[in-house]
């Protein structure tokens, strides 16, 4: 897939300034894209140009495939739509796995698809950053070698020449850790969600979780579930769906109804139901948003919680609910409302963002916070050969929507391209033969 080194390209075709030490590091010319990323999003782009013969490589920063499932997700985890809304383009998920495959199952299911479609990323390789040459109509991309491809003290540099980049790193790239007043002062022990694996090392301590979100109830229900005495902190409003309805997959109920119904009259449905399964949330200090929680999802890109047991320790007081925070101190937290807890660690479930500022150089298509400024269906395109797949927040179904989209284009491009050099190599060989 790597069709060509740069290193004793001749001077005059170059690419490159003497200002870009363009010889202190090695250089790949790729025929092709190259995707950063090897999680779901990047897989199924993967998969998608496979099936066209389009070659390509992969930039992987861990040592696997799907790393934050991998290696920053808690045992107890499920995914939390039926299988049939998670499965990739191209291959479906064993018929044996149940509805709800657990965390363990969907690494399986990934690696599976990698090895079906032989699809083999460049593992340890972090892109230190990706910018467009427009005197040359390509992207360069420059990347460390982390681990494996150079001694400890002297990584490996590379840079990879390419007409289409693909960014597939995804809007969960790095964990969010928001700053709280005394957190420095409170000397017990803090993680965020993405370290957590199971509540057993918290057997009988005080813990307080911060975010009530999909992560921080299911957190919290693991915890009580191990003997420990959660406490969930919650900021402002949320949605709680049951994760069924009469047996039915709540999602699998709203995908049917929108088919009919506009959006805010399935939001109300959704909510009549709820009310009914769930019962008046407001008595456990848990206020549901004016804006209902589909609209909620496509406008803000905040999903709703869908409950698997949670509810039923709050009611029963195993698990408080407990305002925003106002400050740690030693061993305390202050929260807004003037009460004061005494705890022994602190779980942050305050989500995760995008690392695409960080390293794609000089664009205009991703917002500052590392979202494509187009919103779904019209962000997975931008501009010089430049692919945004996973940002869509509409989980794996929609960043395999979007893994469609950018295959077939790329394919679409590739191949005329292709074809177009054919035809300059044949026209070239013609004048020698004349010539001759």
């Amino acid at each position: 897939m790597l069709d060509q080194t740069c290193l004793n390209i001749p001077p005059m075709v170059q690419p490159f300034n003497s200002d870009d030490h363009f010889f202190s590091r090695r250089c790949i010319l790729v025929n092709g894209p190259v995707i950063v990323g090897s999680g779901p999003s990047g897989l199924a782009v993967a998969a998608g140009l496979k099936q066209q013969g389009v070659p390509f490589i992969i930039l992987e920063r861990a040592n696997c495939i799907a790393s934050l499932w991998q290696h920053r997700t808690y045992d107890r985890l499920k995914l939390h739509l039926p299988k049939q809304f998670c499965q990739l383009p191209g291959f479906p998920f064993p018929e044996n796995f149940p509805e709800y495959p657990t965390k363990y199952q969907f690494i399986e299911y990934l690696e599976s698809y990698a090895k079906h479609f032989d699809i083999n990323p460049l593992f340890n390789e972090t892109v230190q950053s990706a910018k467009y040459d427009e005197t040359f109509g390509l992207w360069r991309v420059k990347t460390v070698t982390t681990a494996g491809g150079g001694s400890i003290n002297q990584p490996t540099e590379v840079e990879y020449l390419c007409r289409w980049l693909v960014v597939a790193t995804g809007e969960n790239a790095e964990k969010f850790v928001p700053e709280f007043q005394g957190l420095e002062e409170f000397g017990g022990y803090v993680m965020h969600a993405c370290d957590y694996r199971a509540g057993e090392s918290f057997r009988g301590k005080k813990v307080l979780v911060v975010g009530c979100g999909n992560s921080g109830m299911e957190v919290s229900l693991d915890l009580c579930n191990h003997n420990a005495s959660p406490s969930i902190v919650v900021r402002s409003s949320v949605h709680i769906l049951p994760r069924e309805i009469l047996g039915k997959s709540t999602f699998e109920l709203a995908v049917s109804l929108m088919k009919w119904f506009p959006i805010r009259v399935v939001d109300r449905i959704l909510l009549i139901l709820a009310r009914i399964v769930l019962g008046n949330l407001e008595k456990q200090g848990l206020k549901r948003p004016s804006v209902g929680p589909l609209e909620l999802k496509n406008t803000a890109g905040k999903t709703p919680v869908l409950d698997i047991g949670a509810l039923k320790k709050i009611r029963s007081g195993e698990i408080k609910v407990v305002p925003e925070i106002k400050r740690f101190s030693r061993g305390k937290v202050e929260l807004v409302d003037g009460k004061v807890l005494e705890i022994d660690s602190v779980i942050l479930a305050t989500g995760y963002r995008s690392n695409v500022p960080s390293w794609l150089k000089e664009n205009d298509f991703f917002s500052g916070d590392g979202i494509p400024k187009n919103p779904f269906p019209n962000g997975w395109k931008g501009k010089a050969g430049l692919y945004a797949v996973g940002f869509t927040r509409r989980g794996l179904s929609g960043a395999s929507l979007d893994a469609i989209s950018v295959a077939h284009d790329i394919a679409r491009s590739w191949k005329e391209e292709t074809k177009q050099k054919r035809k300059s190599v044949a026209a070239h060989h013609r004048r020698c033969i004349s010539h001759f």
